[in-house]
């Protein structure tokens, strides 16, 4: 490790750099931080952290001088601090990078990358690793997971140990260095969950996404392996040449890890897992959803062939608690269950209310949307987005998030997204913002419902808004 150094990040609420700041602080570096906004789950662990986050971007955030700065990949150029930087030669960085001068050198890198499940199927590893580690402390997992992992109640752990677990963000790395952060994690095992389309911000088309993944499966030396989701013909392509050795898993019959007899007890989900066609385990998860079962088990079949034992990973992922934000219940008011998702593309909006519906039958699902993240902004999905709220009771949109920022011609339009969903059954509705949908959506609500709130932001404090107005109304009632 270096000599102790005053490290300011600016950005420092990602997801990533909020984990990355509590990693370098473990490391003995004084950290600093700024952000434009500040909100849960990555407030709530910078302030356990007591890293102080200074809002808004100033000049002043840099004083003292620090000896390093980590510029988060939403930073660009106008940005008062990187200009600052920029002006005042102060050396700078990004977090991929400092990631991997700083921790990863000696390690065993094993990397989860995909489109889809990567936060929760790193937790499930690093949790299983967590659980072998109680009779083989060599196993013990330094991980950085891109949300809180609810089994350890944080984002990220740094040991002496080699494993080191990383959820690899196919997203660009800085506004200095376009490639994705994940070919800066040099992986000696991976797992592969999805391959589709999405960052319409910066990848002009799915042959665009697909060369990405096909250089991080490049990356992966030939003593290593690559454990593949089955039921993706992109991820196929992305694996075909790969010069280590290639574990499918999924439904196919012929694949290295088949899910076998899955049943799913609301949220409670039970199969078999084959490997080579042979009983490995009898998994059970806390969770609903055909896609959860799915990342389970791509946790199980890399950490199995990493070498640890079946019984760990039985006893870790039958006490699984999931992550922050991922079909989490945020509250229960009146009867009315409130579910926070971290929604930020139309297959997993679909898996999410699919997972819902299997955990509560029979109960009116209402899908509340913010389209927020650089993909659901954009009309690209816009056909797609309109299939997966339909499987809702009802939708409510709200307006596009910072709408003025993407092309008209790009610009996914909320009322058509309405217009569709009504015109196919699905009740449809969209409003201002989370206040205007907190007050027509509150009165119209009743005991049983259950509310997914979709968005990969703050949307407007509605996660506390709405728990609040549906219990002021009903002491309203009760008044009268």
């Amino acid at each position: 490790m270096q000599k102790q150094r005053h490290i300011h990040l600016i950005g420092i609420c990602g997801t990533a750099m909020a984990s990355l700041a509590g990693m370098l602080q473990q490391q003995g570096h004084s950290i600093t931080g700024s952000d434009a906004a500040a909100y849960p789950p990555m407030s709530d662990l910078l302030a356990a952290l007591n890293i102080k986050v200074h809002e808004p971007y100033a000049e002043s955030n840099l004083e003292p001088r620090p000896d390093l700065v980590v510029v988060g990949n939403a930073i660009s150029r106008g940005n008062v601090e990187l200009e600052y930087v920029l002006d005042q030669r102060i050396p700078f960085c990004s977090m991929a990078g400092i990631l991997h001068d700083e921790f990863l050198p000696g390690r065993e890198s094993l990397v989860v990358a995909g489109t889809h499940g990567k936060t929760t199927t790193t937790s499930m590893l690093a949790w299983i690793y967590e659980v072998a580690a109680r009779k083989n402390p060599e196993l013990a997992p330094s991980f950085l997971i891109g949300g809180v992992a609810e089994n350890f109640g944080t984002s990220f752990m740094v040991r002496p140990t080699r494993p080191f677990l990383l959820e690899g963000d196919e997203y660009d790395t800085a506004f200095f260095d376009k490639g994705p952060k994940f070919l800066h994690y040099f992986p000696d095992a991976a797992i592969l969950t999805h391959v589709e389309f999405d960052h319409a911000d910066i990848y002009p088309d799915l042959a665009a996404v697909k060369t990405a993944f096909k250089r991080f499966v490049n990356l992966v030396p030939r003593r290593g392996r690559v454990v593949a989701f089955d039921g993706s013909e992109n991820v196929s392509e992305c694996v075909a040449n790969a010069f280590c050795a290639v574990e499918r898993y999924g439904f196919a019959a012929d694949s290295t890890w088949r899910v076998a007899d899955l049943r799913h007890d609301e949220t409670l989900s039970r199969w078999t897992l084959l490997r080579h066609g042979a009983p490995f385990a009898e998994l059970s998860l806390p969770m609903a959803g055909e896609h959860n079962a799915l990342n389970a088990t791509a946790a199980a079949a890399l950490a199995a062939g990493q070498g640890v034992p079946a019984e760990a990973i039985v006893e870790a992922l039958a006490t699984f608690r999931s992550v922050k934000r991922r079909l989490e219940v945020s509250s229960v008011v009146e009867g009315i269950t409130i579910i926070d998702d971290f929604a930020h593309h139309p297959t997993a909006i679909r898996e999410t209310l699919r997972a819902l519906r299997e955990a509560y039958p029979g109960r009116r699902l209402v899908a509340v949307l913010e389209p927020r993240s650089n993909t659901l902004r954009r009309n690209v999905f816009e056909a797609a987005l309109v299939e997966s709220l339909a499987l809702a009771d009802r939708v409510v949109l709200a307006n596009v998030f910072r709408s003025e920022s993407i092309p008209v011609s790009e610009r996914l339009i909320p009322e058509n997204v309405v217009a569709r969903l009504n015109d196919i059954g699905t009740p449809a509705a969209v409003y201002a913002d989370a206040d205007a949908i907190v007050e027509v959506l509150t009165p119209q609500l009743r005991a049983g419902d259950i509310v997914a709130i979709l968005s990969n932001g703050g949307f407007g404090s509605i996660y506390q808004k709405l728990p609040r107005a549906i219990a002021h109304s009903i002491a309203a009632i009760e008044r009268a």
